[in-house]
């Protein structure tokens, strides 16, 4: 693997004090730019920790899914069974009796947090919840959810019920990106089921009325868990999506949930570090038409940097050299790899720009031939 080395500080033109690290209350946290994929910040990110509600983003997740491939719609009532009637904690106070629609049992989970709710879904999906936690494990799995097993659809305690930071804000990017026409949901400050609940009607996303682009998603309590939140918020071009856990009130983790979003957004700036075509590299063709292939940016290449980074940013192409042809253009053949303090390394493609045809007659002796020399020069045997 050879690498092509260079200065990515030069081509920034940064010239301010170096970045400071971002220190949280939270016990474990994850953060993620949107909009490039950055992680920003992770703390204890990795580690299955006790989710509370924030795990019924998976059970929605699996509603989303239904809806999506249309085993269901918006409009499909569900029964509610004498489990999900007897449920504690949060809830929407459903009872045998009602039959509520998708729509609302969405609402009445988001807003609500209703662990009725979760359980009518559970059942209506998969017959049973036990059985439904099975598929949300098997789902896990193929969404690379890591650290994470289910246990029930609501997030009530068990020792089997854990996910870690970094899988609910893959989970979360999952929702926002995937789902877009369900999305708004989360923004809903209000759900007044029947008028049931009048005091379990309002969204308890701290976030949602600050004016800081807020617009989602869970937030998340028991003794074991302390107070979390998966929140969301989009100021100008960025989306910053974040995990935070652990806290030891209601009032620390809305002023922590803002802290982090804060931060986000005004310790990073995008930057444009390569346009759509640019080439950063020329690598060796082995046996073919032409004797190398520019490596370009696929499209332009955009980067979140900390706005105070100086000299801290190292940044360098790798690719297999010599490339065998055939090569088509648009070919992924290497790799711009940046590093940046405090923050997980980025792999971002770079591809072929042009097309290199398997050489003919004369590409193939002058391959031969270069070889010979190669052999002889070293004074390996030729026999």
């Amino acid at each position: 693997m050879r690498k092509f080395l260079f200065s990515l500080v030069a081509l920034l033109c940064l010239s301010l004090p170096s970045f400071a690290a971002f220190e949280t209350r939270a016990n474990s946290a994850f953060v993620l730019d949107q909009t490039t994929g950055t992680v920003l910040f992770a703390k204890n990110a990795e580690q299955p920790l006790p989710p509370a509600s924030m795990s019924k983003l998976m059970t929605l997740n699996m509603l989303f899914e239904a809806l999506k491939d249309g085993r269901v719609s918006m409009d499909t009532r569900f029964a509610v069974s004498t489990k999900a009637r007897e449920m504690g904690g949060s809830t929407m106070f459903l009872n045998e009796r009602d039959r509520p629609t998708v729509e609302e049992l969405i609402q009445g989970i988001i807003v609500m947090s209703g662990n009725d709710a979760c359980v009518v879904v559970a059942e209506g999906l998969a017959g049973t919840e036990a059985a439904f936690a099975r598929l949300m494990n098997d789902r896990a799995r193929d969404l690379g959810m890591e650290n994470s097993t289910f246990a029930n659809a609501s997030g009530w305690p068990h020792p089997n019920q854990r996910m870690s930071m970094r899988d609910l804000g893959l989970l979360a990017n999952r929702l926002i990106s995937e789902f877009p026409e369900y999305y708004g949901f989360f923004s809903a400050t209000e759900f007044d089921f029947d008028g049931r609940a009048p005091t379990n009607r309002f969204n308890r996303n701290p976030l949602l009325k600050l004016g800081i682009g807020a617009d989602g998603l869970k937030t998340g309590h028991t003794n074991e868990a302390g107070y979390g939140l998966v929140g969301s918020a989009v100021q100008g071009n960025r989306r910053v999506i974040f995990v935070i856990s652990g806290l030891n009130s209601e009032k620390e983790r809305a002023e922590e949930a803002e802290r982090v979003v804060s931060w986000a957004f005004r310790q990073f700036v995008q930057k444009t570090v390569a346009k759509e075509g640019q080439r950063l590299a020329e690598a060796k063709v082995w046996m073919g038409a032409e004797r190398s292939v520019a490596l370009v940016a696929p499209s332009d290449i955009e980067l979140i940097l900390p706005a105070l980074v100086r000299n801290e940013i190292e940044a360098h192409v790798e690719f297999n050299s010599p490339i065998e042809a055939p090569i088509e253009a648009g070919q992924q053949l290497g790799e711009l790899v940046v590093n940046l303090p405090e923050m997980d390394q980025q792999r971002l493609p770079l591809v072929a720009e042009t097309s290199v045809e398997k050489g003919g007659f004369v590409p193939r002796i002058r391959t031969a031939a270069g070889v010979l020399m190669g052999k002889i020069t070293s004074g390996e045997s030729l026999f």
